[in-house]
């Protein structure tokens, strides 16, 4: 099963990864905010995940680690 992670203490949550994920299964978190003041990204369902990697691809600030 591949596993997301993210930097959540430097994603900018700009939603770029939200709009690549073919699962529909990143969100931008609606309760948090991460140490600059922005709500980061975060997956909402790993098992769902097939490890396409769009959304690391997308990323600016190369915040998402996709393992296979």
């Amino acid at each position: 099963m591949p596993k997301v992670t993210f930097k959540t203490d430097i994603c900018k949550g700009c939603g770029l990864c939200v709009a690549a994920c073919p699962k529909h299964i990143i969100a931008i978190a609606k309760e948090k905010l991460n140490k600059k003041g922005y709500s980061p990204a975060e997956i909402t369902d790993q098992a769902a995940c097939v490890g396409c990697a769009f959304c690391a691809t997308m990323c600016p600030d190369c915040v998402i680690t996709v393992e296979k």
